[in-house]
Order: C-alpha cells, then structure tokens, then sequence
C-alpha cells in the first residue's frame, strides 16, 4: 500500500476543500493516487449531502442586502444545522450572495430561486456543494424582496434577528425604525393588520381570565375586550412605546419627524422551527452505531 503522506493530504484538501479527514480516507482508499482521490471525494461530498437532507435546520444566518441608492433590497434566511457552521466565512458569503441576488431578481419563491444561476452553476449545486463541504444540512427557508419609490434601511443583530423597513424621511429615521422592530418584534404594522387568529387566542385567553373574577357577563365582555385592545397596541408597531423615548409612539415619533413607514419584514432565525434535541450520551451513542 502507497504510504499517505501529511504533503499528499494538504495537497488534496488544498484543490478539494475538503474535511482533513475525509482527503486521508479518499487517498487511502485511492492507494495513493490523487486523481482518484478526487473523484472518491466528489462521490462521498455528493453522498453526504443527500444524508444530510433530512436533518433539521433550525440555526443559521439572515441575509441582508441594500441597493447604493435604497430603492432595492432584500432579507431572507438560510438555515444550518449548528451555530457553529452559521459563522463559516463559505455559508456566511452563500447567504450573503444570496441576499444581492434575491435583490436584483423577482423570484416566485425560493424553487425558483434555487434554479436560478450562480456563479458556474445554479443556487442549488452551490447549496448541494457547500452540504458536501460543511458537512451539514444547508437550507434557504424564505426572503422577502423589495423595491420602492421611498427608502429602505435594515439591520441585523448578531446575524440572527434582521430587519428591512420600507419608509420616508431622514435615515435615521429609517435605522431608529429597524432597530426598534427587532428589539420589539411587532406582528404588524398597525392594528388591522394583526391576524385574527392571534385576536382569537388573547380573546380566548382573556375571556378565562375574567370569567375567574366572578364579575356580571356584561362586565366580563368589556374586561376580555380591554384586555384584547391592550394586546393590540403592544404587538402594533405604530403604537407601540418608541425604544428611544417612550414617552411617545412610533406613530407619534414619525409624525414629529415628518416621516412614514410602509411597510418591514422582520425574520428570526428557526422561528417556527421545531428544534430536535438529543442528550449528549445519546448522541455519543448514535454516531458509535453509525460507525459499527
């Protein structure tokens, strides 16, 4: 058997990118021979990727990009399956490559915008090489695309919570408004817009509450309708307490300002996502099994 050596494997992963140990596996099984090593790879990378597929992603990272003249942009999210690949310098330039792309394209949704071209390839060869690469199951979730005759601002805290807010008037303005969103995490812009499902359920729970008071029915119905409105203003942005003076609300404040919003996306990353969980023992366990 070909000796393997430490300059064979640095080669290997220099022109394959690859896992340290899975170019010392390749070339092993190749007896030595580099060109064979890298085809292994390419079969074992695309192997894994299909592995990974059914995985959960509920980590990950939010992408967002801006046109140098505010009229265009773009937030969406792409998952992973730890924080620690959240923060890989390949997934952190695939999301943000997609957020410029997202940008400048309307797509239907993200099956289209997996098909659309990328670099040599299309989005989703460059996801299923990057699964490879990483290890992990790659996904992209959602994005929301904007254009707009007003302004866009943004912002994103520690990658996880980001913002894209679609407004008139100074850009501070535009960057107190995206900050504010994200510490506050309002449902909807206004009142009307919050859902009715959502309306139900405070009502729901309201109306148990004031049934334990022992009150008249009469009474009751205007203690779950007060409680119902309270909810409101505290999930409706324009009412909500402005986090920089809350003396007055974000609609008092974009009145003072003589500015407007029209409308924000706010994305969380895994929000919805039913994370798995396994106890390191277990875990310890399950990958023993797998290499039995």
């Amino acid at each position: 058997m070909a000796e393997i050596t430490a300059a064979m494997v640095k080669e290997l992963r220099e022109k394959t990118d690859a896992p340290m140990m899975e170019c010392k596996r390749a070339l092993t099984e190749a007896s030595g021979d580099m060109a064979r090593a890298e085809e292994i790879l390419r079969v074992k990378l695309g192997s894994k990727a299909s592995k990974a597929a059914g995985r959960v992603t509920a980590e990950g990272l939010i992408g967002l990009y801006i046109s140098p003249d505010a009229k265009q942009g773009a937030v969406l999210e792409v998952n992973c399956e730890t924080d620690f690949v959240a923060k890989n310098d390949d997934f952190v330039a695939f999301v943000e490559a997609l957020a410029k792309q997202v940008s400048a394209n309307s797509y239907a949704d993200v099956a289209a915008l997996s098909a659309s071209n990328l670099g040599a390839g299309t989005v989703e060869s460059v996801r299923a090489a990057l699964v490879g690469k990483i290890g992990e199951n790659i996904s992209i979730r959602r994005f929301q695309r904007y254009t707009t005759a007003n302004k866009l601002a943004s912002y994103v805290h520690s990658g996880r919570i980001g913002v894209l807010v679609e407004f008139s008037g100074v850009d501070e303005v535009g960057k107190d408004l995206a900050m504010h969103i994200a510490a506050t995490k309002p449902r909807a812009l206004d009142e009307s817009g919050v859902a009715e499902a959502d309306k139900e359920a405070e009502r729901s729970v309201a109306r148990l509450k004031a049934a334990e008071s022992g009150k008249p029915a009469e009474i009751v119905e205007k203690m779950v309708e007060g409680s119902v409105q309270k909810f409101l203003k505290e999930v409706a942005l324009l009412s909500q307490p402005f986090v920089k003076n809350d003396k007055q609300t974000v609609a008092q404040m974009l009145k003072e300002k003589n500015a407007a919003i029209a409308g924000f996306s706010l994305f969380v990353v895994g929000e919805g996502i039913e994370k798995k969980t396994m106890d390191f023992a277990a875990e310890v366990a399950a990958a023993a099994a797998g290499n039995a």
